[in-house]
């Protein structure tokens, strides 16, 4: 079944696109036809592989090692985009981090590296790629997490940070619209292939009315959907791609 194009002509930088999620979303906006910029912090050869696929399809794409927390890496990477590209029409804000610990055993320093890596790192992201997105009428999705709406135990940190990036998401759909949209999607159960989460880690299916996980190609079905130039009516939104497990609950 063809894809179609839709995002022909398109640059998008995923954030976390060597693995899991990021990975997947990379593909798929390449199969709409989008060159990929495939950002990692230390999984090299995974960024490199990911990119090489994409290439591998026909499409330009590279991949850019950068710490999203690091400010001047940040503008490093729009730079390279820039020179490369020409500018950026699509950001996915993906990367996510695990870190969960009761709450008396969460140090400041995990506490402070899950705000940095998923707040600090989109915020950063998004500051440098605006005025690309600005002039190319742009979009940016930002990766939420199921858990900061329905609660998960030794969770704190990372309900934290998932939640505050919907108040970034409405900020910045606010401050770039109407040029930019900007949208928030939430996964619940993703299953994915070699996935070790077990027990308190997953929710159980039995609480979610479509009878069943999602999957990494739905998710990134969705982040296609959103940065599609048909679908910028829809902005500012936090979206939940849950098989019903909002009202499963």
């Amino acid at each position: 079944m063809s894809l179609g194009q839709d995002l022909a002509g398109k640059v998008a930088i995923v954030t976390g696109a060597s693995r899991r999620m990021g990975r997947v979303i990379a593909h798929r906006l390449a199969d709409s036809g989008a060159s990929v910029v495939v950002n990692a912090r230390t999984s090299r050869k995974d960024a490199e592989q990911v990119a090489e696929e994409i290439r591998a399809k026909g499409l330009p794409s590279i991949a850019i090692m950068a710490d999203i927390t690091d400010p001047e890496a940040v503008r490093d990477m729009a730079d390279k985009v820039k020179d490369v590209f020409g500018g950026a029409d699509i950001l996915v804000n993906n990367v996510a981090v695990r870190r969960h610990a009761p709450l008396s055993e969460t140090t400041f320093a995990d506490w402070r590296f899950v705000m940095a890596s998923i707040l600090d790192g989109s915020f950063l992201c998004a500051q440098a790629f605006a005025p690309m997105l600005v002039e190319r009428r742009g979009a940016i999705v930002n990766i939420g997490g199921a858990s900061a709406h329905f609660g998960q135990k030794h969770h704190a940190a990372v309900m934290t940070a998932k939640m505050g990036l919907i108040g970034l998401t409405r900020a910045l759909a606010i401050d770039l619209g109407p040029d930019v949209v900007v949208n928030c999607l939430i996964p619940g159960r993703i299953d994915g292939p070699n996935d070790k989460r077990t027990g308190s880690n997953r929710y159980p299916i039995e609480r979610i009315p479509a009878g069943r996980a999602g999957t990494l190609e739905e998710v990134a079905e969705a982040v296609s959907m959103l940065c599609n130039p048909r679908s910028r009516f829809v902005n500012g939104q936090a979206i939940h791609i849950s098989g019903g497990m909002l009202f499963g609950i």
